[in-house]
């Protein structure tokens, strides 16, 4: 724990450690911000390029997997298609566009970010923003109901009581003097 001064001369003590565990939680926010701006190396080999625009297609045959995964002969027979093709100097975005052009939108393994496809691409996002939202108005909530109250420098809780009705309060009471006379 570390103690501060406040302005009118009183301390008041904060845990160290939530500071440390937050600079931590930045630190490794940077450098997974850093990794993800900077993207994946550039395939450098033919065999690194096929793999790469053969990962992004789905077998047709074993539509779990993609061609670059798939141990099927028509997934080998596209490596080979992916592999010629490149070497001819068709770019990945050509190949991929001839596979889409025979096999149709399916054989993607990744939706176009475009039209109602989008969605998919977006909804992930807006459910992590709406998942904070909540989580802070739930948090807000939870500490709203326990208020601090400064009294001479010192910090007391006040714990929030609760507001019973008169029928409540009357029912509570019976209740209550039943028990003592039983306990009598």
């Amino acid at each position: 724990m570390t103690a501060t001064t406040n302005r009118t001369g009183t301390s008041r003590r904060f845990p160290s450690g939530a500071a440390g565990l937050a600079l931590i939680l930045l630190v490794a926010a940077a450098a997974l911000a850093f990794v993800a701006a900077r993207g994946p190396e550039r395939p450098r080999t033919l065999q690194d390029r096929t793999r790469a625009v053969a990962a992004g297609l789905r077998c047709p045959v074993c539509q779990d997997l993609s061609v670059a995964d798939s141990p099927s002969s028509v997934a080998g027979q596209m490596r080979a298609t992916i592999s010629r093709d490149l070497r001819t100097g068709q770019t990945p975005g050509e190949i991929r566009a001839r596979f889409v052009a025979a096999y149709g939108e399916w054989i993607l393994l990744a939706p176009p970010r475009s039209g109602i496809n989008l969605v998919a691409w977006i909804a992930p996002f807006l459910l992590l923003v709406g998942g904070i939202v909540v989580a802070a108005a739930a948090v807000e909530r939870w500490t709203a109901g326990r208020a601090s109250v400064w009294d001479g420098g010192e910090q007391k809780r006040q714990e929030p009581q609760p507001s019973l009705s008169d029928d409540d309060r009357q029912l509570l009471d019976r209740a209550m003097s039943k028990m003592g006379e039983e306990l009598e």
